[in-house]
């Protein structure tokens, strides 16, 4: 089970001297803080405030301050450790605030104990505490409030910010811990470290210490986890320089009146792409945009009565609405094709067409009495796309034929299994194949052959001791074979007008193989996809009874 982000940063608490995190105020910053190494983000609540253009003063909501703290966390892989100034309110509020954050897989929350609305604690005047006892009622409250026993609640105290006293403080500090506090945070407004070390000296506690040094900026990581600090927050370092920098480029910008300058200074496009994930978002592209762009064409216009045995269970459909599982075939094949991108399936119709239901396309091949697949195929064209997958409608196969076959590099590549020797089907007219095999004259070092083989001849009428594969009825042209196919038929059309076409007694009449036949008699590259079972024919009601059989639904 993957670990949560909260069970992250108690491992690392229990793993690491001192953890090192950074002050942000949106998903940029996150990055940013992901990419220089630091142990997690601080969902800063000055940082957020001021990205809105208000004071750090409770101005803000739990709202604003929680979508800001998620988009972090979606941003990366870093735990958030979020700034929840006093909770937004009563116990209630930080009871809301605690299953909210939890829920979002936020890591951990930090309450400061002063009276709302609070005023940032670097602002000179008011710095209201609230009681003792009221805030010990907040970190009850939080705690019981979690679900996931790693969400980690710490307790900030502000009583050095208000000028009480190092007493105070510690007093404050034992009692939010008895109260459940995870942590406990010693602000400090002070110049130098003097304040929180003395904090420190005196505090036996067994719960994490955690300073923010802003402005004893001149402490080191190491020094805190000498005095016994178990995290720094670096709160606010990020917002501050980029306002210097986005301010020293606009002025650049307009004394100059141009970006030349500028332009030196900041980062390039290229780092904002990076940044904001164009990359990846282009390799997304062209693993699942070009799927897309991918057509399924099914023809399914012939008559199964004329050559099979399946009666009455097509007297009144076609084929491809016949049911195996408690789908149509045609849905079953459509289900593959959507679960690989592919969306468009074009359905060629013609026995009792009207009655195909998918929701994809369906155009009708009026002749198809009197015409082959390869007609029913080409009738496609006017909608085909740039890439085309083609697969008979008696075939249902396993979805990593599909995925295998659409990642072929080739032209035109149909599939072809090696295993068809070894299964009898009398009776039965096979598409054969021979294609070329290299592993019949592999040596013995050869440790590596191709799925992928050059067809030299298919058809029926090719010598089943010649023929090394059967072609399953599954093809994949892209752009440069499409428009090769589309030209060889026709040029077969002209060619062979009235006459023999290979198999077919006339070029109308021609089946797929006879035109892929074509294709390669003409010289055209055709390759074939190298498998081994997967995938089944339905041409007869035993082929169907089979087919049930493994979707597990009695015919």
């Amino acid at each position: 089970m993957n670990k949560t982000k909260s069970g992250a940063l108690r491992d690392a608490f229990k793993s690491q001297p001192l953890l090192r995190i950074a002050g942000a105020h949106n998903a940029l910053g996150a990055k940013l803080i992901e990419r220089n190494g630091f142990d997690g983000v601080w969902a800063s609540g000055l940082e957020i405030s001021t990205a809105h253009g208000v004071p750090d003063a409770n101005i803000l909501t739990m709202t604003e301050f929680f979508e800001a703290a998620s988009s972090m966390n979606d941003a990366t892989a870093l735990p958030i450790v979020c700034d929840c100034d006093t909770g937004f309110g009563n116990a209630s509020n930080v009871i809301h605030m605690v299953k909210k954050y939890e829920a979002a897989g936020l890591a951990a929350v930090v309450i400061e104990d002063k009276l709302f609305p609070k005023v940032n604690s670097f602002v000179p005047g008011r710095q209201e505490l609230a009681p003792v006892e009221e805030f010990m009622g907040k970190i009850q409250a939080a705690k019981n409030a979690q679900s996931n026993a790693d969400f980690m609640v710490f307790a900030r105290v502000e009583a050095l910010i208000a000028g009480w006293g190092l007493e105070e403080a510690l007093q404050r500090a034992y009692a939010y811990a008895e109260a459940g506090a995870d942590g406990i945070v010693i602000h400090s407004k002070a110049s130098t470290p003097d304040e929180i070390f003395s904090f420190a000296a005196k505090w036996k506690g067994t719960i994490p210490l955690v300073a923010i040094p802003t402005t004893y900026f001149s402490v080191t990581g190491e020094e805190l986890r000498k005095r016994g600090f178990r995290m720094v927050i670096y709160a606010n370092h990020g917002l501050r320089a980029s306002l210097a920098a986005m301010d020293s480029i606009f002025r650049s910008i307009r004394r100059m009146d141009s970006t030349a300058d500028a332009a030196k200074k900041i980062a390039s496009m290229d780092e904002v792409f990076r940044l904001q994930g164009m990359i990846d978002l282009k390799r997304n592209e062209e693993q699942y945009a070009a799927k897309s762009r991918i057509q399924a064409v099914i023809p399914a216009a012939g008559d199964p009565r004329t050559d099979s045995d399946f009666g009455g269970l097509v007297a009144d459909k076609p084929l491809c609405m016949v049911e195996a599982g408690g789908k149509t075939l045609l849905e079953r094949q459509a289900d593959l094709f959507h679960s690989c991108g592919i969306q468009d399936v074009t359905v060629v119709g013609g026995y009792l067409g009207d009655r195909i239901k998918t929701p994809g396309r369906v155009i009708l091949n009026p002749d198809f009495a009197s015409t082959g697949e390869a007609h029913s195929i080409l009738a496609s064209q006017p909608h085909w796309k740039s890439k085309c997958v083609f697969v008979y409608s008696d075939v249902v196969f396993d979805r990593q034929i599909l995925e295998r076959l659409i990642e072929s590099p080739h032209p035109a590549t149909i599939v072809i299994d090696r295993a068809f020797q070894k299964h009898s089907r009398p009776g039965k007219a096979l598409d054969l194949v021979l294609a070329d095999d290299p592993a019949r004259n592999a040596s013995p070092r050869h440790l590596e052959l191709s799925s992928f083989k050059q067809i030299f001849r298919i058809g029926q009428s090719l010598n089943p001791r010649l023929a090394n594969y059967e072609f399953i009825g599954m093809a994949y042209f892209q752009e440069q074979g499409l428009e090769e196919l589309a030209r060889a038929w026709e040029e077969a059309g002209r060619e062979f007008r009235g006459k023999p076409f290979y198999d077919a007694p006339d070029v109308r009449q021609a089946d797929f193989t006879d035109l892929l036949q074509y294709l390669v008699d003409r010289g055209f590259p055709l390759r074939g996809l190298e498998i081994e079972h997967g995938w089944s024919e339905i041409r007869s009601l035993e082929d169907l009874e089979r087919v049930r059989a493994h979707y597990q639904v009695q015919p």
